[in-house]
């Protein structure tokens, strides 16, 4: 299970303790908004990994501060759901970073970048560019397979192919969940409450299917 709040990991460690209690293994992140408003998932094994990430993504997020009174709080808690701070800028806004970029950027921290919800007709690619784009996309993330757009088949070009809950509610984690062809062993090989391993999940995650 991946956590991927918008533009911010700082719900992570609290997820990080959770997950061995439920036999989960964590995958560490966000929903990155790029300067063109298209959502990428930057995936990382890493807690540190990904903290460092989001520390950077916010220090190049655009400064609109949050107001909760008509967004909603920004909070992030510890695992027993208590608030231990509070982001001041609105974290759905765009990083001051490109798409063509943020491959680059997030390999730098060890992690895989997702290119999210392909087929959906707001924050995707698709929607912004009106093409699917080659990149160092570690997998195509998408509502449906095959995925469509106005009723249209699209050109995958040859990646593999993912769904996700894109949960923001409780109720909506896996409702859309894909199966990796690779074993909890594998994925996990230093034993339940280890890192889970970078280069085993994307090869994993390359054995998808690529209709």
């Amino acid at each position: 299970m991946a956590l991927t709040d918008h533009n911010s990991s700082l719900n992570c460690p609290a997820f990080a303790k959770l997950c061995p209690q439920f036999g989960i293994i964590p995958i560490f992140g966000m929903e990155a908004t790029t300067s063109e408003e298209i959502h990428v998932l930057c995936l990382f094994t890493s807690l540190e990994a990904s903290l460092a990430f989001s520390e950077f993504a916010y220090s190049i997020l655009t400064p609109f501060l949050n107001n909760p009174e008509r967004t909603g709080d920004q909070v992030y808690v510890d695992e027993e759901d208590n608030i231990e701070g509070e982001v001041e800028y609105y974290l759905v806004n765009p990083l001051d970073m490109s798409i063509d970029s943020i491959g680059e950027k997030v390999s730098e921290y060890s992690g895989i970048v997702i290119p999210a919800h392909v087929d959906r007709s707001a924050f995707s690619m698709v929607s912004q560019l009106g093409v699917l784009v080659e990149g160092p996309w570690t997998a195509l993330e998408c509502v449906r397979i095959p995925p469509a757009f106005n009723g249209q088949l699209l050109d995958t070009l040859g990646y593999p192919l993912t769904t996700s809950s894109d949960a923001h509610y409780p109720e909506h984690i896996a409702r859309r969940p894909f199966q990796l062809d690779i074993t909890a062993e594998e994925l996990q090989p230093d034993g339940p409450g280890s890192m889970a391993d970078m280069e085993a999940f994307r090869l994993a995650l390359g054995r998808r299917t690529k209709q």
